[in-house]
């Protein structure tokens, strides 16, 4: 390929599988350290932008068009046809399904990172990486093919969807009051269907701008936005950094992170959606014991998250970053790459090649470690006669090391089942609540404007949780970065070593603020409800669709003369 991946190394350890020669990492007189760094001003200069990110931002532009009216009026229209009793399991099954879908892009995420970025282009016998290291890049474009035909081929279905669907008779009669059924069959019969006239532009604009004021005064509607805002920022940058998160606290490939969440997180939380709609379902859950419900599983679900703190491990001990030579901890602000053992060498300093001594203790590269020999080839080479080895008092083993960091320790590896297990159990508590809390966002605003609602609270999401989160939360991450990698033309690259327990404190920490600060909304959203709601037993399934009217049935019959011609009203101006 003319533009293949390039990762940066100390030592050219990509000679062919045929060479037997021997290289010398701290050798003097040759250059083997300047193998990914010795680039000329010319070819930096030559060296060509990427815009690939421009077709990204189109393709998901464009897929977000598609999916963006499937969700809200998808869901009004269960909500508006289906039997009212019903409409919490049929929205619990929908985004149930919808959790497949995550489910196998991770699993899929999985495969591709498990597959070299340039796989089929370049000798994978002579890549010195593992999906393990850092440096390893997966095949990402791989997915983008594999999702792009398949999202094509669930279009195809909706094709064949008729142009307009009609609300059954049987809905209607069961959704308005006898007397009021009545009198609407004979208005038909009197009153010929009017002709439908071209509604102008500035008469739509007026109209949505009425729907979206009538909207956003609504104080039940608007809170339940802040709160659902602070906690999707919570939970997209938590997801986002999830898997980088998994690899350098707990030492997890890319691969196996994507592998385990589409794995251990998604099922829990499609099990939990679907079985939250079956409790309201069996219970008849009002709209004030909806939100009670919505409320505790989501506090109970934040109180399992917070173990995290207590579950995570140390950093890795590398020498001159972490630790000194001979394997004591040191202040991270005194990180000193070379040392009396390897004061001889001649090491690039702004290269990460990691290597792991027969010791335990990592080094930056088989240079830094001392080392003068070398056998094999490719991921199996190892390096002999490591000088720096020989400085710790305690070790009196063999002298060589080997390609990649060091393994976490068996410690480690049990705080990564624990933090496993709290995953489920908070992810599972959590999505509980997820099905009322969606029906209760129906329930706080006018039956017209309901699908208005929805897709705005999606837009919402998006553009102040979707868009900004990640960038913030990233930003935060990259202050605990101890080792930054270098690009071919010396800039500043990728962070390859992160300080472990400052980065545990300040992901989880910042989720666990936000998602703090939104049950703040959440108990002003309960008195909003209760305020607006006090008959207990209104059913949430039961809805007049406005907050000063009650929500069960004999209440709504008293005011079905008020609500007809209210009605009426709003379906002339809408037409």
């Amino acid at each position: 390929m003319a533009f293949s991946y390039k990762y940066e190394t100390a030592s050219d350890t990509r000679s062919s599988a045929n060479s037997t020669s021997s290289i010398n990492p701290c050798s003097p007189h040759q250059d083997f350290n300047k193998t990914f760094l010795d680039t000329s001003q010319s070819a930096c200069e030559k060296e060509p932008s990427s815009y690939m990110w421009i077709y990204i931002l189109l393709g998901n532009m464009l897929r977000g068009i598609g999916e963006t009216p499937i969700t809200p009026l998808g869901i009004s229209y269960l909500d508006d046809f289906a039997k009212e009793e019903n409409v919490p399991v049929y929205v619990a099954c929908l985004h149930t399904i919808g959790m497949f879908g995550p489910m196998f892009g991770f699993l899929l995420g999985s495969l591709c990172a498990r597959l070299y970025v340039d796989v089929g282009f370049v000798d994978l016998g002579k890549i010195a990486i593992t999906p393990q290291d850092s440096r390893w890049v997966g095949a990402w474009w791989l997915g983008f093919l594999i999702g792009g035909v398949i999202s094509f081929l669930a279009a195809i279905p909706f094709c064949f969807l008729p142009k307009s669907l009609e609300k059954p008779v049987k809905a209607n009669k069961d959704k308005i009051s006898p007397g009021l059924l009545e009198n609407m069959e004979a208005t038909r019969k009197t009153i010929p269907p009017a002709k439908s006239k071209p509604m102008k532009w500035s008469t739509m604009l007026k109209d949505f701008y009425t729907s979206l004021k009538n909207l956003l005064t609504n104080r039940m509607y608007v809170t339940f936005l802040c709160c659902s805002l602070l906690q999707f920022t919570s939970f997209i940058g938590f997801l986002t950094y999830k898997p980088k998160y998994m690899e350098q606290q707990y030492g997890q490939s890319a691969s196996k992170s994507n592998f385990l969440i589409g794995l251990t997180t998604l099922p829990p939380v499609g099990i939990g959606i679907f079985l939250g709609g079956l409790i309201m379902k069996k219970y008849k859950m009002s709209i004030i014991g909806a939100t009670k419900f919505a409320f505790i599983v989501s506090f109970i679900a934040y109180s399992f998250t917070l173990l995290h703190f207590f579950v995570g491990c140390e950093n890795q001990v590398v020498a001159g970053i972490t630790a000194s030579y001979d394997g004591k901890p040191i202040p991270y602000h005194e990180n000193a790459i070379f040392s009396d053992c390897n004061s001889g060498c001649k090491c690039a300093t702004n290269v990460w090649d990691p290597v792991c001594g027969s010791n335990g203790l990592t080094y930056v590269s088989a240079c830094t470690a001392g080392c003068t020999i070398s056998e094999g080839h490719g991921k199996n080479m190892v390096f002999h006669n490591c000088s720096c080895l020989e400085t710790s008092s305690s070790w009196s083993g063999n002298s060589s090391v080997t390609l990649g960091q060091c393994p976490k320790s068996d410690s480690c590896s049990k705080m990564f089942i624990y933090y496993t297990v709290i995953q489920v159990i908070s992810g599972f508590c959590y999505a509980l609540g997820g099905t009322p809390a969606y029906l209760i966002m129906y329930r706080c605003v006018q039956p017209e404007l309901k699908s208005l609602a929805v897709g705005l609270h999606t837009l919402v999401m998006r553009m102040l949780a979707g868009i900004p989160a990640p960038v913030y939360f990233g930003a935060l991450i990259d202050k605990t970065c101890l080792k930054w990698a270098s690009t071919r033309c010396g800039q500043r690259g990728a962070c390859r070593l992160y300080d472990s327990n400052a980065f545990r404190y300040l992901y989880l920490g910042l989720s666990a603020v936000l998602r703090a600060s939104s049950y703040l909304f959440a108990i002003l959203f309960f008195i909003l409800i209760k305020r607006n709601f006090q008959n207990k037993n209104a059913k949430l399934a039961e809805n007049g669709g406005r907050e000063d009217v009650p929500m069960n049935k004999e209440d709504n019959c008293k005011n079905s003369e008020h609500l007809a011609s209210s009605s009426e009203a709003e379906k002339e101006s809408h037409t």
